[in-house]
């Protein structure tokens, strides 16, 4: 059994009942004891222990990521990727030298585009006619709520001028036909047709992606995808390569499947287990397609797509409650937010089965007489804090002065909700310590806006570490396992270079990871 002794350290435990100490025992994958340097070295008489001299460094649990598409993050990292490119002859020369490269007829994948960066409407397939008219291509935006396909792509999804708008979708039209842009549910229509990747590639690129968790001091996900990912999971876990842990949310489609075979929220053990239901109430922001009370700035004709309906939604999250499954309901809108709040609303006059823990997953825009509701319903806010700082032009523009209750994280905070932080990755960086700035400071990276936008939602950098620790512990349910550094608990630690608690919060940029500890062993070690 392995032996690992953290000393002289500043080490914040997320613990309530010892919230600072110097020194941490581990043995085998457990905590064995927390406390002074002597207290801790007075257990861990006898050999076989390794020394790990922290020096003064910061110590916090393991940061989990409360909402995150994984695989599509690993699969990411071998496709074309748009994020950060600032015109639409950009993208295009991306794409014209992929189409290069690629054989007659071979499909073009990518994500990450955002015309919010151009300074323009939405694209249309004929710019990609233009660069491959060879070639089938899609494209999807970098909220994941948009597809931007070619002629030849809408050709082979048989989508032309009279394709019906799938429930919870909608195919942008023209004089013409199609423009080339699909809507949420629409994007099904040319994702069922795309050619799946091998399992060979996709377990090559979540052993990748995996590695790079660790390097930003993850070490559990709440993974937002389907079944392909959970059998990728399942297959690293067997082959002991499964270096995070994975609490699996269940797609809507799949919740037959898991009621037939009885599974529940909670399922698996310390490495793999089945969580939440996931559930669409809207599509996003950025792509004006969030379900609003009332409409988006300059457009009255467009309060958004509900992707489910209130009934629908509402049939749903019973039916899983029966059968003792947790909901995570996105919703971006005030109107959509409102609608997941008032179904479970109905939901907790009938009875709760089994203690499950809702939770609604954005919660971006919120109209005032909601916030308080999180708490007086038990619904946990899962929120990416990033997306605050990377949508706050969008919001302004598209929300106006709602936006001063948009990632309301304070006021949901000081109202007693409970919080979990997460990325959305791919749509925004996986490092929670990008995160956390953007918590603290509700700034960008240069600095803008001076004293932050909407800087009464700030939060504390105790507060934001909660959030991505024992906060996101508790929304899975594992808050006696893992979140915060105490005996007993699972031995997930992270080292930093500097102690984001001290410094002024824009050093948080500057803040590395230097160690990762996972299952009471160092997995990754950062440059000093």
């Amino acid at each position: 059994m392995s032996r690992l002794l953290l000393l002289k350290g500043k080490i914040y435990t997320m613990d309530r009942t010892l919230p600072r100490a110097q020194a941490v025992a581990i043995e085998g994958n457990r905590i064995l004891a927390v406390g002074s340097n002597e207290e801790v070295t007075a257990q861990t008489r006898g050999g076989g222990w390794e020394v790990l001299d922290l020096e003064g460094k910061a110590v916090v649990p393991g940061f989990i990521d409360c909402h995150v598409h994984f695989l599509e993050f690993a699969l990411g990292l071998k496709r074309l990727d748009f994020k950060g490119v600032d015109s639409l002859e950009g993208v295009l020369e991306l794409v014209r030298e992929c189409a290069r490269k690629s054989g007659p007829g071979e499909w073009i994948t990518g994500f990450g585009w955002d015309h919010h960066l151009w300074q323009g409407g939405f694209p249309r397939k004929e710019d990609l006619d233009r660069v491959a008219p060879e070639n089938p291509v899609a494209l999807t935006r970098k909220d994941g709520h948009l597809m931007w396909v070619n002629s030849l792509a809408l050709e082979r999804a048989r989508i032309d001028q009279v394709t019906p708008d799938p429930p919870g979708g909608e195919i942008e039209r023209d004089e013409q036909g199609s423009t080339g842009i699909l809507k949420e549910r629409a994007l099904e229509l040319v994702e069922e047709i795309l050619p799946p990747s091998s399992p060979q590639t996709r377990q090559e690129v979540l052993r990748e992606a995996i590695s790079k968790a660790q390097q930003f001091g993850l070490t559990g996900i709440h993974d937002c995808e389907g079944s392909q990912a959970l059998a990728d999971f399942q297959t690293l876990l067997a082959q002991g390569e499964l270096g995070v842990r994975v609490y699996m949310m269940i797609p809507q489609e799949g919740l037959e499947k898991a009621m037939d075979l009885g599974l529940k929220t909670g399922f698996g053990n310390d490495y793999l287990r089945l969580g939440h239901l996931k559930l669409f109430a809207d599509g996003s922001l950025g792509s004006q397609t969030a379900h609003m009370l009332e409409p988006f700035y300059d457009q009255p004709d467009n309060c958004g797509i509900p992707v489910l309906s209130r009934d629908e939604l509402q049939d749903i999250v019973g039916r899983a409650n029966e059968a003792e499954i947790a909901c995570a309901v996105h919703a971006i809108g005030d109107a959509a937010n409102r609608k997941a709040l008032d179904i479970f609303a109905q939901l907790r006059a009938r009875g709760v089965r089994g203690g499950l823990r809702h939770r609604i997953e954005h919660a971006q825009l919120l109209h005032p007489d909601d916030i308080p509701r999180f708490k007086q319903l038990g619904i946990i806010a899962s929120m990416q804090p990033i997306h605050a700082t990377s949508d706050m032009a969008m919001a302004d523009r598209y929300w106006g002065e709602r936006a001063r209750y948009s990632y309301a994280w304070r006021s949901l905070l000081h109202s007693g909700a409970r919080l979990a932080f997460g990325s959305d990755c791919p749509v925004e960086n996986l490092d929670p310590l990008m995160g956390i700035y953007a918590a603290v400071t509700r700034q960008r990276a240069s600095g803008e806006p001076e004293g932050g936008w909407y800087p009464q939602e700030r939060l504390t950098v105790a507060e934001a570490v909660h959030a991505y620790t024992l906060g996101a512990a508790y929304a899975s349910g594992e808050g006696r396992a893992k979140g915060s550094i105490a005996p007993g608990k699972l031995a997930d630690l992270v080292v930093l270079s500097c102690d984001i608690f001290e410094i002024r919060p824009e050093g948080t940029l500057e803040a590395k990871v230097l160690y990762t500890i996972f299952d009471g062993h160092v997995i990754y070690e950062g440059r000093r």
